[in-house]
């Protein structure tokens, strides 16, 4: 009795990021067209959805607390001010407008360029009012803020005039007291107590002098602060490019197209879960890729590719004639995901091998099927299902069908006892790949390999799967191989123990327990 023993397989990455990039190249006609989608589309916004007529003035605004190590707090208050209803109508009122304010702060802007200049953007419907708008805005600004300067100031003076008159009828009651100095005979007390009023009456004095001249600055610094808040660039409109604005539209939009069309395709190639390596294919039906084909090949093309086309299919012929010479039985094409392209090899392999021996062709396509088409002169002969049973026996007959979702499974065992899969890549799921290798392996229909439609280009992984022996190692002469006793290296051990080979099963027959394997 043998045994089948599948090889113990490594645990499967949670996300294959080089399957994830060959899935998402090979939708490039889904995210190249919504990359194009949003050119289109940002280009069409350049032109049916043109700026407003824009204005731009810049103020200088002089602060009482700038410090050379501000962060910008200032002028970001002033922006801030800039968007109040105040500001708005006092603009308003400048241009005799009836808009409402809050509609009004919709129509304008301001930026901090530095710690001291502050840009200031307003639409309109024409150029002219835009500018408008943007001087009436820059005049309500900056007279505001010289408005909340000048109260600032005065507030100063006032409170230090207001500390000077308190201390000035301080010193009018010391001076009442002093009069017109000491008596004469007077104690020591008392001409102590009068040199205590002298002292506090220089001290009320200096502190006057020194209020009154603190009260001058304040009003001193208040010009030069006004002085400074100013209209330094005059409105004036914002030219507008149109095809500075194409570019900049089209390409915000190429890039979230782009970017849109790359997540969708991520997320539908790991949602889809769709083998599109050959390694990933093979491992999955159980059966090693012997050959692949793109495309574009089995289709006319243009002059300069037909050639080699051209032999990429004579060579994909000659290769199924091999497997087809190998044995008397019959042999069966059996596609997933390409009918017309499983057609076309079959009437080549047909034709080829036509010259040695004569071949009909059974066609069990559930559609695209062969019996419809016009013939070509020196085509081999093609029939249906229900008149395979009638050919005679010296004829070689190659099947085609589809293993394909809703295809029927129970004709496979009559038409032929081995079969080559015709599978276009990134078409079946994992899921239905198990199906298929198990309904195979149930109608034991050998499977001879696989014939990869449409691999990606830069695929290079192996497709084969290994079911020999190890190796021979290479020992260099006069040097014995290492032996590490029962631990020693599996190539060496293989070769000491003679040739040995092991069956290997695909991953949906590696997932059964062993006592369903037994049962089967």
């Amino acid at each position: 009795m043998t045994s089948t023993t599948a090889e113990p397989t490594a645990a499967a990455p949670l996300l294959d990021l080089q399957a994830l990039v060959v899935s998402v190249r090979r939708r490039r006609r889904l995210w190249g067209s919504l990359a194009l989608l949003g050119l289109l589309l940002g280009a069409a916004v350049a032109v049916l959805l043109p700026p407003p007529p824009t204005a731009v003035a810049k103020v200088l605004v002089a602060h009482q607390d700038d410090q050379p190590n501000d962060p910008g707090t200032l002028i970001l208050t002033d922006v801030a001010l800039l968007h109040t209803t105040r500001i708005a109508d006092a603009a308003l009122e400048s241009l005799d407008s009836s808009q409402s304010a809050e509609d009004f702060l919709e129509e304008y802007e301001g930026a901090g360029l530095t710690n001291n200049l502050m840009e200031i953007k307003a639409t309109g419907d024409t150029g002219e009012e835009a500018v408008a708008r943007a001087e009436a805005v820059a005049e309500a600004f900056v007279a505001d803020h010289v408005r909340r300067i000048k109260e600032a100031a005065a507030a100063d003076a006032s409170t230090l005039i207001a500390q000077r008159d308190r201390l000035q009828k301080e010193l009018d009651q010391v001076n009442e007291a002093i009069g017109d100095g000491p008596p004469e005979g007077s104690s020591p007390e008392e001409s102590a107590n009068l040199e205590t009023l002298f002292a506090r009456r220089a001290e009320l004095s200096s502190r006057i002098s020194d209020f009154s001249q603190r009260a001058a600055e304040a009003r001193v610094g208040t010009p030069r602060l006004i002085a400074g808040t100013q209209i330094v660039d005059a409105p004036h409109t914002v030219k507008h490019s149109l095809p500075l604005a194409l570019a900049t539209n089209g390409g915000i939009g190429l890039v979230l197209g782009l970017v849109l069309g790359l997540v969708i395709a991520a997320v539908a190639s790991v949602v889809g879960d769709r083998p599109v390596l050959r390694r990933d294919i093979a491992r999955h039906l159980g059966a090693s890729v012997t050959a692949e084909l793109s495309r574009s090949a089995l289709r006319p093309g243009r002059l300069w590719h037909r050639r080699r086309k051209r032999a990429a299919r004579t060579r994909l012929t000659s290769s199924l004639a091999r497997t087809v010479r190998s044995s008397t039985e019959p042999l069966a094409l059996l596609e997933l995901g390409c009918p017309r392209g499983a057609g076309v090899i079959a009437l080549d392999l047909a034709r080829t091998l036509a010259a040695d021996e004569p071949v009909v062709v059974v066609d069990a396509l559930p559609r695209h099927g062969l019996a419809g088409r016009r013939p070509k002169s020196g085509d081999p002969e093609v029939v249906g299902v229900e008149r395979a049973a009638a050919l005679p026996s010296d004829r070689r007959r190659i099947g085609v069908a589809s293993v394909a979702p809703g295809a029927a499974w129970s004709d496979l065992a009559d038409l032929a006892s081995r079969a080559v899969l015709v599978v276009r890549a990134g078409h079946g799921t994992t899921a239905w790949l198990h199906t298929v290798a198990r309904q195979l392996a149930d109608r034991r229909v050998e499977v001879a390999g696989v014939v990869l439609v449409d691999p990606d280009p830069r695929d290079r992984t192996d497709g084969t799967l290994w079911d020999g022996p190890f190796p021979v190692p290479r020992v260099r002469e006069g040097r014995p191989a290492r032996q590490n006793g029962t631990g020693s290296n599996p190539a060496v051990q293989a070769v000491a123990d003679g040739p040995r080979r092991t069956e290997r099963l695909p991953m949906w027959a590696a997932r059964v327990p062993d006592s369903d394997q037994e049962a089967r």
